[in-house]
């Protein structure tokens, strides 16, 4: 599952959702850099709670250049 979210300070980011077994890995996409972060939680895990994880992650990417 793909989701997009359009952030102030970032712009456009993309959300991959993809559940693994007993965990699902969501990644992060920047929409005008193109850098990707990954993050895993257990597969029943709320979506927004890890999309709301991988985008902090993103952010500190970002912000450490």
């Amino acid at each position: 599952m793909t989701a997009e979210e359009t952030t102030p300070e970032l712009g456009e980011v993309f959300f991959e959702f993809v559940v693994l077994g007993l965990n699902q890995k969501v990644t992060a996409i920047h929409g005008a850099t193109a850098t990707e972060v990954t993050v895993v939680g257990p597969a029943h895990a709320h979506r927004p709670d890890l999309q709301r994880l991988a985008l902090n992650k993103l952010r500190r990417r970002l912000a450490s250049g």
